[in-house]
């Protein structure tokens, strides 16, 4: 169990964010607070709500949707409460989506210049699936392991070089950098950061409570033999 338990979390969001690389994480933190204080930022670009629909022109890069998409308005989005400029003090923890929209640097360079910014003063960053890639171009996961979403594993690993990039890892912890593979490893990832900070009895009944089977083994990644990732 850490010394000292952070009370304050912040999330980013960008456009085409992942949902479930947030809505994750936060249910587990949503039900701690319940039982431990806690202070949740949402953080953006702007206070507009920020959706997870994306442009047409944005590269989907995913085998389940055609060159030309079709017109589905299915979408949702999310309030932030504050922007990148006006983002409060004393933030500990911040936690990075991915998703399509990551791929679009006009999405990425606020977001890399607020984490190069940020970053020496948290004790913890947090990112779930190709917002690893986001932070790799920041710079601060130069020389750090990471892994990332198994099927868009060459394409992240593209962003940056210097990253020790992990194929077969569901997380990977770095001093106090976290980094998980892609979207439901988030959740994984979140309950082990829960145990490492509040203790194994505290993350188990967090589990239990929400009816998730765990994925214990930080190893154990069939997706980077299912989607051909290498190191």
């Amino acid at each position: 169990m850490a010394a000292k338990t952070p009370k304050h979390v912040a999330v980013i969001l960008f456009p085409g964010f992942q949902l479930l690389d947030i809505t994750g994480p936060l249910d587990t933190l949503n039900i701690l607070s319940r039982s431990t204080p806690l202070r949740l930022s949402i953080l953006a670009a702007t206070l507009d709500p920020v959706s997870t629909a994306l442009p047409i022109s944005t590269p989907y890069l995913s085998t389940l949707t055609p060159s030309s998409p079709p017109d589905s308005p299915f979408a949702q989005s999310i309030v932030p409460t504050h922007t990148f400029d006006t983002a409060p003090a004393g933030i500990e923890v911040l936690i990075i989506p991915g998703g399509f929209g990551s791929r679009a640097e006009e999405n990425v360079t606020p977001v890399v210049e607020f984490v190069q910014a940020a970053y020496p003063t948290l004790t913890y960053l947090l990112t779930v699936c190709t917002g690893s890639a986001i932070v790799a171009k920041s710079g601060v996961l130069d020389g750090r392991r990471a892994t990332s979403n198994k099927k868009a594993f060459a394409w992240v690993k593209a962003q940056n070089a210097e990253v020790k990039w992990v194929a077969k890892a569901r997380w990977v912890v770095d001093g106090n950098v976290w980094t998980s593979s892609g979207v439901a490893a988030g959740i994984d990832m979140i309950y082990a950061w829960v145990e490492d900070i509040w203790g194994t009895d505290v993350a188990e009944e967090l589990a239990d409570s929400s009816e998730y089977e765990r994925n214990r083994d930080s190893k154990k990644d069939r997706f980077a033999e299912r989607w051909g990732a290498t190191d």
